[in-house]
């Protein structure tokens, strides 16, 4: 098993470097931003940290894998339902959710496999970024691009 340090290491270090994509695409005035992109890259690392660890325990066998790939596969579709382009051509609602559809199926994922402890400090930084992600975006909106800058709900 990985140690805990470990695990918030990769999971952190992939929430924070998705922010910070996130936070230039958010100030390009691109449909996706701050929130949406650390909770894709921490889904992503969350499973090739479990894939990691199921290869060093020979756990992960050719059937759960394949069982893996058909739910992310198809989790994509559910995730694309809750995307909603408004009048504008920047108005896009729903990244975000789609993004935490894609995070609830990961953590189900690696729960199903029983690993606690990775399941537990994605949790910690998924509400990490969905709390404290908005307060985040408006103060580096207002800190990089000033007042002017557009502003979000």
């Amino acid at each position: 098993m990985l140690p805990w340090w470990e695990i918030l290491l990769r999971l952190g270090v992939a929430a924070i470097a998705g922010g910070l994509i996130g936070l230039n695409r958010d100030l390009k005035n691109k449909p996706i931003g701050m929130r949406t992109l650390p909770l894709v890259a921490l889904t992503s690392a969350l499973l090739v940290a479990h894939a990691d660890h199921s290869a060093t325990s020979d756990q992960l066998s050719d059937p759960t894998s394949r069982v893996i790939q058909g739910i992310l596969t198809g989790i994509g579709f559910l995730g694309a339902g809750v995307i909603v382009r408004s009048g504008n051509r920047l108005e896009i609602h729903g990244l975000t959710t789609a993004a935490c559809t894609w995070l609830a199926a990961g953590i189900g994922i690696v729960c199903g496999a029983g690993q606690w402890l990775i399941v537990g400090v994605a949790l910690m930084i998924t509400f990490a970024v969905l709390i404290g992600g908005h307060p985040a975006e408006r103060l580096l909106h207002r800190l990089l691009r000033g007042r002017q800058g557009r502003t979000r709900p």
